[in-house]
């Protein structure tokens, strides 16, 4: 039955709605006579006045109903506002009833056609939050009996910044409901596409159609946009937010379905409206083999758990149903940030899955091993890396250190602990590296190569430090996989949450070059077909991800301060709020990103995953080229790890002297004055 009456086209329920309201004016007439006269009296005397003051109030109430909009507010949405209309659609029909009842000297009651408002108020109010809460899914014995709880009183002042929601279906209506109790936000008008929606009231909101803004701002004062269309696709999510940014407001969002239903967020969150929405593409659906295949019900590790990347990681992983979750970090605080996070969503969804987080680095190959085979590591995604170019400018021993040395160590304890499955997460700028970061992970990636190059039985480096004996052979069973990808939208140190921070304290905003683009991938989107990506490894592989089209970062700045509601300062426009100022090149920083070094590259089944091939070294002349980079490390010569970064690491061009903070310290001896 409920189905049947969703189901009706909107002329249909208005009509159903007319017939039952028409019925509801002749009961609340007929219990007003009633109730003044008594059956005795009202039958043989008044009942012609009762027929003729029945048409009188059905000519006059169904247009004021009409009239007053009870007809456009949707049942099943319907908020408190609807109360309001009802005692005033009453009200004024029982005036004119009595004027009309008055004028024609019908003889009735004085008392009828107040007991006839009183009535008809009630019955309308009950009609319409019964079948509210039926059309919801509640039982009538949950109407009838449930106890209810009376909202707590709240200032009769306007409160909260007047806003338009996006959206009028499920989401809409929760947002606009959570609102309620919100100080910060007051739901004035509803925007929605669906052409049957428009003029109606829901929860005490006007529905405009996207090409009415304007008059919307006039007539309800709305001062910013909340997206809440959590399902939608990117791409209309996109083409949503290109037509809003046209009309000048600040655009905001409630979070995504995922994120919802995973338990991360809830619907009164607002957050500021995701950059991905206007440059990423829409996601490509995961091949359910190539996700399931090296989580479902394994022994699964992060590292870097807590980052950006690898925090994502784990929680695609969760959701995939491990055996179980091994996270390891070095961070305290973001350690138990993800774990805390990770421990809502098993409490959410009703998981049985043990999340194990270790506080420890990949630079302690004792804990690394430790850690692995007493949890009998099967896949492992590592994730740990430094990744801020001109940090690790800055501070080469420690970013060659962890880079490099990380990766080894973890490679190495996974050898020893019999781990499956390697999966290196990568980066562009491991492409013809001009900075020591992007040749950091292109080492990183040659040694997981080396590894991986028909070396069944290998002797370990630094075999001491796992408590082997040098020139033991050991057994190589691990299947090793690098994935590479541009930036992701919103990665601790990116460009979005300083450009952010710097609209919000009103500017400038700061880009390096004018010409200077990036790939950009949403961080979910990034982490599901790394996940993919290793599925298909065979060892040694270098799978790259389709990252789109390359980003101007003045482009995307702009896009930024016009999200914000917010105009450009420039020469054109000396008026405008925030400038963008060109501050140059930092050392190491490239104009343009690569995600291949050759041309030498074939598709996979992914759409949007390929392998390349890369040149390496064998492993046990890898080792060699690593124990001449740590010497050069430990007394801080960098023109020398420079010349060997130069050596082995095919494209490497550095744009920059060698700036490290201790290399160019007065206190210490440089080996060289300057390095070009």
């Amino acid at each position: 039955m409920r189905e049947k009456l969703l189901k009706l086209s909107r002329k249909q329920k208005t009509l159903t709605m007319l017939v039952v309201d028409l019925l509801i004016v002749w009961l609340a007439l007929f219990g007003a006579f009633y109730l003044r006269l008594g059956y005795k009296d009202f039958v043989p005397q008044y009942f012609n006045s009762f027929y003729i003051s029945g048409l009188l109030a059905s000519v006059i109430s169904l247009p004021v109903f009409y009239y007053l909009g009870l007809y456009r507010a949707l049942l099943r949405y319907m908020g408190q506002h609807v109360s309001f209309i009802i005692l005033r659609a009453t009200f004024l029909s029982f005036l004119m009833l009595s004027v009309a009842i008055t004028l024609l000297e019908i003889s009735v009651p004085r008392s009828v056609p107040v007991l006839y408002w009183l009535l008809s108020a009630l019955l309308l109010g009950v009609s319409r939050y019964g079948v509210r809460f039926w059309l919801r899914g509640f039982r009538l014995r949950d109407i009838l009996f449930a106890p209810i709880k009376l909202p707590q009183a709240k200032s009769h002042e306007l409160r909260g910044q007047p806003v338009a929601v996006y959206g009028a279906g499920e989401a809409g209506n929760q947002l606009v409901e959570a609102l309620e109790h919100s100080r910060a936000f007051r739901p004035v008008a509803f925007i929605d596409d669906d052409v049957r929606l428009r003029g109606r009231t829901i929860a005490g909101c006007r529905v405009f159609a996207p090409d009415a803004l304007d008059r919307l701002i006039l007539q309800t004062g709305a001062q910013e946009v909340l997206l809440a269309v959590p399902s939608a696709s990117r791409q209309r999510r996109r083409e949503i937010v290109r037509h809003l940014e046209t009309f000048g407001l600040p655009i905001k969002t409630m979070p995504g379905i995922q994120d919802l239903a995973s338990g991360r967020a809830r619907v009164q969150e607002i957050m500021e409206v995701d950059i991905g929405d206007v440059l990423s593409r829409d996601e490509v659906a995961p091949i359910a083999e190539l996700v399931e295949q090296d989580i479902v019900d394994q022994v699964v590790m992060v590292t870097g758990a807590g980052g950006s990347i690898g925090s994502e990681m784990a929680r695609q992983a969760l959701v995939r149903k491990p055996k179980m979750l091994v996270l390891l970090e070095h961070s305290e605080f973001n350690l138990y940030t993800i774990d805390q996070e990770l421990q809502s969503t098993i409490r959410t969804l009703g998981l049985d899955i043990p999340v194990i987080s270790v506080l420890g680095s990949i630079n302690d190959p004792v804990r690394l091993l430790d850690v692995m085979n007493t949890y009998q590591v099967e896949t492992l995604y590592h994730a740990a890396a430094y990744k801020h170019v001109p940090l690790v400018q800055y501070n080469v021993s420690q970013g060659l250190r962890n880079n490099v040395m990380g990766t080894l160590y973890t490679a190495q304890a996974a050898i020893l602990a019999c781990v499956k499955q390697f999966v290196l997460i990568s980066t562009d700028k491991a492409v013809r590296p001009t900075n020591v970061m992007g040749a950091s992970k292109r080492l990183a990636e040659m040694v997981l190569q080396a590894l991986s190059n028909n070396e069944q039985e290998i002797r370990l480096f630094q075999p001491e430090l796992f408590g082997s004996t040098p020139g033991t052979v050991i057994a190589n069973n691990t299947r090793f996989t690098m994935v590479r990808f541009g930036n992701v939208l919103g990665s601790s140190g990116s460009v979005i949450p300083l450009f952010r921070e710097q609209i919000r304290t009103g500017g400038p905003v700061t880009v390096t070059h004018p010409e200077i683009n990036r790939y950009f991938m949403t961080i979910p989107e990034a982490a599901q077909l790394v996940i993919q990506a290793g599925a298909m490894g065979q060892g040694g592989d270098v799978f790259v991800l389709d990252m789109g089209e390359p980003v101007k970062i003045v482009d995307l700045a702009k896009r930024m301060i016009s999200l914000s509601g917010l105009s450009l300062k420039d020469e054109l426009h000396p008026d405008g709020d925030i400038e963008i100022r060109f501050s140059g090149l930092r050392p190491g920083e490239k104009l343009y990103e690569e995600l291949l070094i050759g041309d030498n590259v074939e598709g996979t089944i992914h759409p949007r995953i390929s392998r390349a091939f890369e040149e390496l070294l064998g492993w046990e002349q890898l080792k060699v080229v690593l124990s001449e980079m740590i010497e050069s490390l430990k007394e801080h010569r960098y023109s020398i790890t420079r010349e060997l970064l130069l050596r082995y690491v095919n494209g490497y061009a550095p744009g920059s002297k060698v700036v490290d903070w201790l290399y160019r310290h007065p206190g210490r001896r440089a080996v060289e004055d300057e390095v070009s």
